[in-house]
């Protein structure tokens, strides 16, 4: 069974001002059955917050770290909860 799970994203390194967010909704569109948001933060990150099955998001957290992202990615911090809800598709913040 593919449980639905909640994962919560920290991406370090060169991710803003690059289209960083835009292009993690559009792989998180195309992954499928996810919902969430990308957030710049003020320390230069962008937290990623993604709630759907578990397959998903780790397909998700793989593309982060893939090095097929804008900019360039340093590292990437993760947590898994049990999803939250509240979420009408998958936003840039």
């Amino acid at each position: 069974m593919n449980e639905h799970v909640r994962l919560t994203a920290w991406v370090r390194g060169r991710v803003q001002g690059v289209g960083f967010r835009w292009f993690t909704r559009a792989n998180a569109l195309e992954i499928g059955d996810l919902v969430g948001f990308a957030l710049n933060l003020d320390d230069g990150r962008v937290q990623v917050v993604a709630e759907g099955p578990s397959e998903n998001c780790h397909r998700l957290l793989d593309w982060l770290r893939s090095g097929d992202t804008p900019g360039r990615v340093d590292g990437v911090t993760e947590i898994w909860g049990t999803p939250r809800g509240g979420y009408d598709g998958f936003a840039v913040r």
